[in-house]
């Protein structure tokens, strides 16, 4: 045994001589790196010998030992001030912990509070209490699916409908009454006052497409009328103001977040979703919807509602699906509800983009130039109103008053001369929408030939823009002779106002 002691002792001795030589080493090389009397001792035994360059080469090396000195301080200074730094941040965020914790304790004991308090109101109310806990309970459980949901705003659609039944209004308006009771409604509610030609040509281009374009000077109403229309229908039109940096249609729907596994849901897709759900009408707002470029963030949108078949009316949100997606969401898709129109709002000013053909020729473009005038109006309330019933009325309208062949044929004509005298041509898509938008104009107490005119000024007569008007200034006045010659003296009133407007520019 006294072997060992002396083997550990001789072993324990060598190793903290060997600690103790390190730190005197370390204290020995600081001293003498600071030892000033040495510097001085060291000047003063060659200063004779030096000659003025080599005082010079003397200064200079004495000034960058200094700077590597006060390099060696500022180093040890930041390190350590960063260490300092970082043990306050790790003090910081452990006492934010324990005050979480401490919160969540004063949570679940504020709970629990609750259910007393409730089980205790329940009882007095006669009821049991186990009932009301297992309210409690389910509720619970609806939010907890919700939150855990990667669609939680969509999730929460389907929890507030899972006992939804369609309900069925029994509506009995006409078209030509529907006009008059937004308009009335519109005034007496809202104290916006709009001319019957105007109500007249809204609900016409409803029945032409789902995407209606309302453009003008700003300040003439055009937000006000889809916001009354959503008002009128008892559902607030969702609003989407459309901003210049929208640049796709994440824009529109939203996102996948990768980090949050959440997904971003935007209020157009829970107004689409819900719309989904029901038989009433939705509409949705793209509000100065060419402050940026439409096809960029409405491009996919304006392919599907072309579609004839609206089973087809499909968007894909995300690649795959998982156990507890929203119940319409189907392989990650859904499914675009008809019931939905949605109604974009344009100011053609230097701020603006212009809006392509593409999107003209799949909406109906409506001008709102001028303020309504102020009238006395009957007191119409919001009403009710089943999707399947006004579109059987616009379905209806579209098999009574079929554009007759003789207007048919004027159109033929004009199209060839449109064709041989300005080398512009109209497809079939805007012929189809005419045969929709005319005769539900005259369902809503218009004229047919009043119908043909404004949507040939609007669709088709637009196009007049993209060509050089310096070139066709002359051709304009045989086109308006053209059209009284064919249509009759005086009959296309907007074409002609058009014509002339466009005249006067060259």
């Amino acid at each position: 045994m006294d072997t060992f002691l002396r083997f550990l002792y001789e072993i324990l001795n060598q190793f903290f001589s060997g600690i103790i030589m390190v730190v005197k080493s370390i204290f020995l090389g600081i001293k003498s790196m600071f030892n000033i009397p040495e510097y001085i001792k060291l000047i003063t035994f060659y200063k004779d010998d030096f000659n003025i360059p080599e005082w010079i080469l003397v200064v200079i090396s004495i000034i960058c030992l200094l700077v590597i000195v006060g390099a060696i301080f500022a180093l040890i200074y930041f390190i350590i001030r960063k260490y300092i730094r970082f043990r306050k941040t790790i003090v910081e965020q452990e006492s934010l912990l324990d005050e979480v914790a401490s919160l969540n304790k004063e949570v679940s004991s504020l709970m629990a509070e609750k259910e007393k308090i409730l089980a205790m109101k329940v009882s007095q109310l006669g009821l049991k209490p186990t009932d009301e806990e297992n309210e409690i309970a389910e509720e619970t459980e609806e939010v907890t699916d919700a939150m855990s949901s990667r669609f939680p705003k969509l999730t929460q659609v389907d929890i507030l409908y899972q006992n939804y039944k369609v309900a069925n209004y029994n509506n009995s308006f006409t078209l030509e009454e529907l006009v008059e009771n937004f308009r009335n409604f519109a005034a007496s509610k809202l104290k916006l006052y709009y001319k019957t030609e105007m109500i007249r040509l809204f609900i016409s281009s409803l029945a032409s497409t789902k995407l209606v374009i309302l453009q003008g000077i700003s300040g003439t109403g055009k937000t006000s009328l889809a916001y009354a229309w959503g008002k009128f229908l008892k559902h607030d039109s969702c609003v989407a103001s459309v901003q210049p940096s929208w640049r796709d249609r994440t824009e529109l729907f939203g996102y996948f977040n990768e980090f949050t596994k959440k997904f971003n849901e935007t209020d157009v897709l829970k107004e689409i979703y819900e719309a989904g759900y029901t038989d009433d009408i939705y509409t949705i707002i793209l509000d100065e919807m060419n402050i940026s470029r439409v096809e960029y963030y409405f491009a996919e949108m304006l392919s599907i509602l072309e579609m004839p078949n609206k089973d087809e009316w499909i968007v894909e949100l995300v690649s795959s699906s998982w156990p507890d997606d929203p119940k319409k969401i189907i392989e990650g898709k859904l499914k675009i509800p008809a019931n939905t129109w949605y109604i974009g709002t344009i100011n053609n000013d230097d701020s603006t983009f212009m809006v392509t053909d593409k999107v003209y020729d799949r909406a109906m473009p409506i001008d709102i130039n001028d303020k309504g005038e102020v009238f006395e109006p009957k007191d119409v309330d919001a009403q009710d109103i089943n999707y399947s019933y006004l579109n059987n009325l616009f379905t209806s309208a579209m098999e009574k008053n079929v554009v007759s062949e003789d207007t048919l044929n004027k159109i033929n004509e004009m199209d060839d001369y449109v064709i041989k005298h300005f080398r512009i041509a109209f497809g079939n898509r805007i012929v189809a929408h005419m045969k929709k938008f005319v005769p539900v104009y005259v369902a809503c107490g218009g004229d047919e030939i009043d119908g043909v005119d404004y949507f040939i000024a609007r669709k088709i007569l637009r196009k007049f823009e993209q060509l050089n008007i310096s070139y066709i200034r002359d051709e304009i006045d045989g086109f308006i002779d053209f059209l009284d010659k064919t249509f009759g003296k005086g009959k296309m009133k907007e074409c002609e106002e058009y014509l002339l407007r466009l005249k006067k520019l060259t």
